[in-house]
């Protein structure tokens, strides 16, 4: 392994924190200087959404009218969007991946006229990897949604320019791969989303070094993040997506902290599974001796109360005392999580992040706003509404997908994007409800995936009406539990859905009293009432689970899935979690 990067922010000596936070305050303020013509640009275009979204079309369609894809869908005679969503079909990716097989392959020309960078993997919560194009446009799609919420979020709390952050750092699931054509697959790291310039400045702001994410053993990623999060006394952000990922890498603190302070202390490194060698002399190069902050945490973890959430806020609070900003997903079913992460960090305010894909930039945080703006110059949005939603008269009726412009407060629509990527008319699978308007920009807040129906017997039961009645069930109880997931145990000799619950305290009258509740609240739906009562399914189990949040993560990555992309889920609809929690 060949380890090139260098970190001088994570290499300064330890009494060089006046000389550190001039450092920081220089490379945040010139990303923010490099992301105000976007801000700008952004800001304008939320007052003429329709003329910007029609420009944003037509700049993809110019720039690839000579694909295969282009000559297939003779999207290249398009002059008007009506001629667009009338030529060229809606697509999921089963649609396109004979396109993405052509693209991995080497050939050029397929989706995008100019080359595919890489391949990047995603998955979602059951399906299978998918590979998404990445290309130059692509990136620079991203840049126009990342800079209006890098300047709004740093302008609006100014002392996050003075430190470090850490950023989304995952553990890869292989390394240095290639396609059959000799296309990478998967960012080197996750800074590079946002552009070669401003990646080097991100990196340089890294309190947890990118290199990182090239330890393979779960244990030893987390100490080794743990290790690096303690030496940042100045830490001012957490950025990352999914609020369940600090959670995980932070829970080990209780029993490893006396190691972890020894090698802050000695400049060493003694993860549980020792790293490559090549690895391992880099990154213990960036942690020089710091007897005087391994003091400071050996002081502040022996006092801690690690039992209880209030102990552990009140432990991070001082560990991190300039903590400013925590941002991560926080609507749909990330939102319980999210609550419980704000009050790790009781001393920083929770930023809940806008609807990003590895597919596209939905949407980003509007400090002040209730929802989250549309990234309007990013791509070309179009919005497919519910069953329940009515066309303004200004759509065509042969055609049910509606524009950026067309949408009203209250609807909800799943989110279909074309990107410079090659992605045309693509269903992200995404169901966000417009919650308010900037200017005549939409704001909007994610509410769920589209298809998250279980259907083992015909029960079709959706993620939506479980995920309501299990948060209205344990309002009523208080409880706030670490982790709780619905699943049908199919396998079963007598099927039936069991709730994985982690509730501290909770006994098993109570837990019994939970699965009744929600069973009757289940019934509500014909189909699973129906099958209740031929005794296809049995009554609803209740299963109290330890660990239950790392479990559930460590399966979703035996699975294919990077540990930061998991998304918590009310309800899963696969079959083999009683194994996964026995």
């Amino acid at each position: 392994m060949k380890i090139i990067r260098e970190n001088p922010l994570n290499q300064r000596h330890p009494r060089s924190i006046a000389s550190f936070s001039i450092a920081c305050i220089l490379a945040n303020g010139a990303w923010v200087g490099l992301s105000l013509g976007e801000a700008w640009r952004w800001r304008q275009a939320a007052g003429d959404v329709a003329a910007v979204q029609q420009e944003t079309l037509f700049r993809i369609l110019r720039a690839n009218r000579t694909t295969q894809y282009a000559a297939r869908t003779n999207f290249s005679s398009v002059r008007s969007i009506a001629d667009f969503q009338k030529s060229v079909p809606l697509a999921s990716y089963d649609d396109i991946a004979p396109h993405i097989e052509c693209i991995a392959a080497g050939e050029p020309g397929v989706l995008t006229a100019e080359p595919v960078r890489l391949l990047e993997p995603t998955s979602g919560s059951t399906a299978a990897t998918k590979l998404i194009p990445y290309t130059d446009s692509l990136k620079a799609e991203f840049q126009r949604g990342i800079g209006p919420w890098v300047v709004r979020t740093f302008l609006s709390q100014p002392a996050l320019f003075g430190g470090p952050a850490w950023w989304s750092v995952t553990p890869v699931t292989a390394r240095h791969r290639l396609s059959p054509g000799g296309i990478p697959i998967g960012f080197e790291e996750e800074s590079e989303y946002f552009g070669r310039g401003q990646s080097r400045l991100i990196r340089s702001l890294m309190a947890v070094p990118g290199e990182v994410k090239l330890i393979t053993d779960a244990e030893s990623f987390r100490y080794v993040t743990l290790l690096f999060l303690l030496r940042s006394r100045s830490l001012r952000l957490i950025s990352v997506w999914n609020p369940t990922f600090p959670m995980l890498v932070l829970d080990p603190l209780a029993g490893w902290w006396p190691q972890l302070a020894d090698d802050i202390a000695a400049g060493t490194l003694t993860p549980p599974v020792p790293l490559e060698p090549d690895l391992h002399t880099h990154l213990a190069g960036l942690n020089r001796a710091d007897p005087r902050r391994a003091k400071e945490v050996r002081a502040i973890c022996a006092s801690a109360d690690f039992a209880r959430d209030d102990g552990r806020g009140a432990l991070h609070r001082r560990l991190w005392p300039r903590l400013g900003l925590v941002s991560c997903w926080a609507d749909g079913n990330a939102a319980g999580y999210a609550a419980r992460l704000a009050r790790l960090f009781p001393q920083a305010r929770l930023q809940p992040k806008g609807l990003l894909a590895t597919e596209g930039f939905v949407s980003f945080p509007l400090d002040g706003q209730t929802g989250h703006a549309l990234s309007l110059r990013s791509h070309f949005f179009e919005f497919l509404p519910g069953e329940d939603e009515d066309l303004p008269d200004s759509a065509s009726s042969d055609r049910s997908c509606l524009l950026a412009h067309q949408l009203k407060i209250g609807g909800c629509y799943e989110v279909v994007i074309t990107t410079g990527g090659g992605l045309y008319r693509y269903r992200l699978g995404d169901v966000v409800e417009v919650v308010g308007r900037y200017r005549d920009c939409p704001l909007i807040r994610f509410v769920g995936r589209t298809g998250g129906v279980s259907d083992w017997f015909g029960e079709k039961l959706h993620e939506c009406h479980v995920a309501a009645a299990l948060d209205d069930l344990l309002a009523q109880r208080g409880w706030q539990p670490h982790f709780a997931m619905l699943a049908c145990d199919a396998e079963s000799p007598q099927p039936a859905y069991t709730l994985f619950i982690e509730q501290p305290g909770a006994s098993g009258v109570l837990l019994g009293a939970l699965a009744h509740e929600l069973e009757e609240r289940l019934q509500e739906n014909f189909h699973y009432a129906y099958c209740r009562g031929l005794g296809q399914l049995h009554p609803l189990r209740c299963r109290p689970v330890a660990r239950g949040l790392e479990r559930y993560i460590a399966a979703c990555v035996a699975r294919g899935q990077r540990a930061g992309d998991v998304k918590p889920v009310a309800l899963h609809r696969g079959a083999d979690w009683v194994g996964v929690f026995a």
